[in-house]
């Protein structure tokens, strides 16, 4: 499957948390990475999503939030991933940041060029890529 998503996991269901709106989805990913999505009920149950299942999680670049030097527990999102960037490439207004996590996933973000000269963002930078999880679409094959 191809899709514009810049960033796409892949693993296997560890928990849902069911809604009667929304239900809550737990996945489990390559290096040893946990993505939490919320998605309708009616959703979960057209996917057949049960724990243990294989999925995949899709994020967005442009839905991806960076921090510097920040508290993670102090921030409502969800998802949170530390590591090292490992490329910034500027546009003309924007710049594409591909975050590497401990276990090897990647990340891109999307950010204005202020922001990432702001922030010092460059390769090498200790950073948290941070997504909500009403952000994350979930998939079967």
């Amino acid at each position: 499957m191809r899709t514009s998503a810049r960033n796409h996991f892949s693993g296997q269901i560890r928990a849902i948390k069911a809604g009667a709106v929304n239900d809550e989805v737990a996945l489990s990913v390559e290096g040893g990475l946990e993505i939490v999505a919320i998605i309708t009920h009616g959703s979960a149950a057209s996917l057949g999503l049960a724990a243990g299942k294989p999925a995949f999680a899709l994020v967005k670049a442009s839905s991806v939030i960076l921090m510097v030097d920040g508290d993670a527990s102090k921030v409502s999102t969800r998802n949170v991933v530390e590591g090292k960037i490992t490329a910034v490439t500027k546009g003309a207004v924007n710049a594409e940041v591909v975050l590497a996590a401990a276990g090897g996933a990647q990340i891109a973000a999307i950010v204005t060029n202020e922001s990432a000269d702001r922030l010092g963002l460059a390769v090498g930078k200790t950073a948290a890529a941070l997504f909500k999880a009403s952000s994350v679409i979930v998939g079967v094959e």
